[in-house]
Parts: C-alpha cells; structure tokens; sequence
C-alpha cells in the first residue's frame, strides 16, 4: 500500500502493479491493467454493483442474521454484475461481426488469387471426406463378411458337435457290459 502526501490510498493488486507504480508508469497506458480497461471502455466502469465491493473503515460487530443477510446479497449482487458483464460485452461486440466481414470483402477484392486457393482446399476436402466414406463402406463389407463367416462357423460347429454326439451314443451301444 501507498499513501500519497495528499492522503490518497494505492493498493496494488499484485507485485507487478507495484513495480509499474515504482517505475513513474502511467497505469491508463499498460493494456493489461483495469485502469487501462476502464478508461477504453472495455469493462464496466459505472456500475451500481461495484460500489458494493469498495472497502469501508467502519468495524462493524458481529451479528449472526447480519452475516447470513449479508452472504445471501453478495450472491445476489454477483449474479446481477455477471448478468450487466455480459450484456455490456453483447453490446460492445455487436458490430463486430460486420466489420469483418467487410474487411473480409475488401481483402478478397484486392486478393482474387485467395478465392482459387479457397477452392482447392474445399476440393481436397471433398477428396478426404470420399475416401472416408469409401473406407467406412469397405470396413462395412469386411464386418458383414465376417458376420457371414462367423455365422457358417458356428453352423459347422452345431454340425461337428452333433456328431460327436451321435458318435458316443453308438460308442455306448456298441460297449456291452459283461458281467462276471
């Protein structure tokens, strides 16, 4: 924490800040730091949620159903920033997607060539996807052969036991038990 001559408090986030305030850096000119964010328009700057989270110097005593009151606004008042985050962020993007799609058409313009290199990767594409389709038929086929042989395989097994069957039968008959 710094305290300047005129009583204002700096609290820095993390070390980073505080080597950047060292070093005489104008924080409304680093990209990466809320001020910068804040005085481009990038993120909420006047919200009534935010003052909610400002720190007070007022001790106040501990009190069960205040505690309790208190968690229960804090999720309510996250929920609502979350919500007023993601409506300014739709908003600020919303000619976006225009932008660049004119920026797009004009690249295109200026570069045909681009349109001829477009069509032949959509052709290798189109390649690809046949012979996976071609592939994916020829495993079918080989897994419906196998299907067949394992369904003739299981057939002569019937067969082959069926006459094992047969054949211990006549071994019975054929052994005829002497009694002495």
């Amino acid at each position: 924490m710094f305290v300047r001559n005129d009583a204002k408090e700096f609290r820095f986030c993390r070390s980073k800040c505080h080597k950047a305030f060292k070093q005489r850096r104008n924080p409304r000119k680093l990209k990466w730091t809320k001020a910068f964010r804040k005085a481009a328009g990038k993120e909420l700057a006047v919200d009534s949620t935010l003052t909610f989270a400002q720190r007070r110097n007022v001790p106040v005593r501990y009190n069960r159903e205040l505690v309790a009151t208190t968690l229960k606004a804090m999720a309510r008042i996250e929920e609502i920033r979350q919500k007023r985050e993601r409506a300014f962020y739709k908003n600020r993007m919303r000619g976006n997607k225009e932008k660049d799609f004119l920026r797009d058409k004009k690249l295109v313009e200026s570069n045909p060539e681009l349109l001829r290199i477009r069509e032949v990767e959509i052709a290798r594409k189109l390649a690809k996807e046949q012979e996976r389709a071609e592939s994916v038929s020829e495993q079918e086929e080989s897994e419906e052969e196998e299907e067949d042989m394992e369904i003739d395989s299981d057939e002569e097994e019937e067969e082959q036991l069926e006459k094992q069957k047969i054949l211990l039968k006549n071994r019975r008959r054929n052994t005829k038990k002497i009694a002495f």
